[in-house]
């Protein structure tokens, strides 16, 4: 689900301190950060509630469900079957991430496996959804660089110390 709440600076440093201790108390973190409480616990209600945080399994690296093979499945489309497509990629666990693209292919996905032979099942799995036409499958060597937002976390909360006070 996409959020559409916009963060602030004191949302960034919030995350960010969390993103440095994870089981913080709102006790603490409001401590840190400088601000009540009640604050800090606001804050926090409103970010789950507006679905601004991702679920906690996302913070999971697939390597401890013994899935060390990254690949991306660049997937191309019948129109007419996109939907019954989605949710049939929607059904393969090893499938962890989908995004519509632009370009030679309808979609692109991050996929999980094993090893070799288990992302061979994933592929055929793939092929074998409704209204897949063809795959193309880049296996990843190494992460270079991982997900991340806290790069834009950090510029967010250098903004609102740039502000002054008002």
């Amino acid at each position: 689900m996409t959020s559409t709440y916009q963060l602030d600076p004191l949302d960034a440093r919030l995350l960010l301190a969390l993103d440095e201790d994870p089981e913080a108390s709102v006790v603490s973190l409001a401590r840190t950060l400088g601000v009540a409480r009640n604050t800090v616990h606001a804050r926090l209600r409103r970010l789950e509630k507006s679905h601004a945080l991702g679920d906690v399994s996302r913070r999971l690296a697939p390597e401890a469900l013994g899935r060390g093979l990254t690949a991306f499945v660049a997937i191309s489309l019948s129109q007419a079957e996109a939907r019954a497509a989605y949710d049939a990629l929607a059904d393969i666990p090893e499938v962890i991430e989908v995004h519509a693209t632009t370009g030679d292919a309808d979609l692109l996905a991050r996929v999980v496996a094993r090893d070799a032979a288990g992302l061979r099942s994933v592929t055929a799995a793939i092929t074998a959804a409704p209204g897949v036409q063809r795959t193309s499958t880049s296996v990843a060597l190494e992460q270079v660089m991982p997900y991340r937002l806290s790069a834009l976390l950090e510029r967010l909360a250098r903004e609102g110390e740039a502000r002054p006070a008002g």
